[in-house]
């Protein structure tokens, strides 16, 4: 589990093409800090296992169901990443509870500038839009953010200085493809009110 605090940006250090899977190596200095073989790491949103590591690299099996989901099959060597290590009993829940479970891949709308922060709009793929709320919260690329208006195809965010300096929302242009995780209690309340209703899908 994660909370959407992005921990430092990462760069892609290679990708191997393994025919229905790849192997992602991430350079990166604070996630490895305590990171061990088996521990959890969020790239973009998505949880990832360390399967191999060194002092300045990890390596990552993505299988094809992963790619078919996420926009990590589109990285390539250089790309700049948001990293996460999965979070601590001790540790403050800064963002919102985030599994790092991908539900679908947007795609940067539109961004309008001001003078302290910057409106960024995130087009949702079809069915998600029914779980945002406004002043709900949406995992944007690993990033926990609040949902400023929840519309049906699409959703806005207000990006601070902070976030805009410290993680890849900053640099991304309409067009690009993000990944998106909406909370998941909405997911468990859709749920429990089929079972209610007698649809047991």
């Amino acid at each position: 589990m994660f909370t959407g605090i992005i921990e430092e940006l990462g760069t892609i250090e290679s990708v191997t093409d393994q025919g229905d899977a790849i192997r992602l190596t991430v350079r990166a200095d604070v996630v490895l800090d305590d990171a061990g073989l088996g521990d959890s790491i969020a790239v973009n949103g998505c949880c990832l296992t360390v399967a191999e590591r060194t002092d300045h690299t990890w390596t990552a099996d993505v299988m094809q169901e992963t790619l078919d989901k996420t926009s990590l099959g589109g990285l390539g060597p250089g790309a700049v990443v948001n990293l996460e290590r999965a979070v601590t009993a001790d540790k403050r829940l800064g963002g919102h509870i985030v599994q790092g479970h991908v539900d679908g891949v947007g795609t940067i709308v539109s961004r309008t500038p001001s003078e302290h922060w910057e409106i960024v709009e995130v087009s949702l793929p079809g069915g998600l839009g029914r779980y945002l709320v406004d002043k709900g919260s949406i995992a944007v690329d690993g990033v926990s953010l609040t949902v400023v208006e929840a519309g049906r195809d699409s959703f806005t965010v207000s990006l601070i200085p902070e976030t805009l300096a410290r993680t890849t929302l900053g640099t991304r242009e309409p067009g690009e493809r993000v990944n998106l995780e909406v909370d998941v209690l909405a997911k468990h309340v859709e749920r429990l009110l089929a079972w209610r209703d007698g649809d047991d899908g």
